[in-house]
C-alpha cells in the first residue's frame, strides 16, 4: 500500500513524507550505532509484524536512508545517519512527556536515550572508552572532550566492560543505584574500572 504524501512543499512536511509513517523513526533508531539483521530489528521492533518491517524497510531503502549491506543485514545511509540529532532532540522532547507506556524497551532505544541525557557540562575532563553490553550487544562508549559517541561493537581499547539488561542499566543510570550497589545487587557486573564507570554514570543521568 503506497504511503499518503502530504503534498506540501514545506520542509518538515517533505522530511515527514519520508520519516513520517509509524515505525520508520524508531527503525532508524535500531539502526543508529550499525547495521543490524532483520531479525535483531524485529526483536528491537517490539510489536511491529515482519510484513510491516519489511514495508518500511523498502520505503527507507528506496528513500536512500537505508541501505541493504548484504542479504538481510540494513544500516544507515549518510543521510539516514544525518537523523541521529533529529532523534535526540525527539527523545529530549519526549522525555517531558507523561510516561504512561509499560512496554519493553530494546537496547538500542537505551542506548539512544543515554545520548539524550549526557551532560558535557558534568562529563568535564572525563576521558575514557568502555565497552556496554547488554545482553548480545557490545557497544563501545567513549567520552572525549565533553563528548559522548557510541558505536557498535566491542573497542579494542577499552579496558573497562560493563555488562547487563536494560532494566539494570536503566535503574543504575536513571533511579539513583550507585555502581557499587548495582554491582552488589546483580543486576549488571563491571571488569575493569569501576570509578570510571560512576564518573560515566554521573555525566549521564
Amino acid at each position: 500500500m503506497e504511503t499518503r504524501k502530504y503534498d506540501d512543499p514545506c520542509g518538515v512536511a517533505r522530511a515527514l513524507d519520508v520519516v513520517g509513517p509509524r515505525w520508520a523513526m524508531l527503525v532508524v533508531r535500531e539502526l543508529l550505532l550499525g547495521p543490524k539483521r532483520f531479525r535483531d530489528l524485529l526483536r528491537g521492533l517490539d510489536g511491529m509484524s515482519p510484513n510491516v518491517l519489511t514495508q518500511r524497510l523498502k520505503d527507507l531503502e528506496a528513500a536512500g536512508v537505508v541501505d541493504r549491506e548484504r542479504p538481510g543485514v540494513y544500516g544507515l545511509t549518510e543521510e539516514g545517519a544525518a537523523l541521529e540529532p533529529v532523534l535526540i532532540a525527539l527523545g529530549r522532547w519526549g522525555r517531558c512527556r507523561p510516561l504512561e507506556q509499560q512496554g519493553p524497551m530494546s537496547p538500542d532505544a537505551l542506548f539512544l536515550a543515554l545520548r539524550t541525557t549526557f551532560d558535557p557540562a558534568a562529563a568535564g575532563d572525563l576521558d575514557l572508552e568502555i565497552v556496554l553490553q547488554i545482553g548480545d550487544d557490545p557497544v563501545a562508549v567513549t567520552v572525549r572532550d565533553r563528548t559522548i559517541t557510541m558505536v557498535r561493537g566491542a573497542a579494542r581499547d577499552a579496558a573497562t566492560t560493563v555488562r547487563g539488561d536494560v532494566p539494570g542499566v536503566r535503574a543504575m543510570v536513571y533511579r539513583g543505584a550507585t555502581v557499587a550497589e548495582a554491582v552488589a545487587a546483580g543486576t549488571v557486573t563491571v571488569d575493569g574500572d569501576t570509578a570510571a564507570v560512576q564518573r560515566l554514570v554521573a555525566a549521564l543521568g
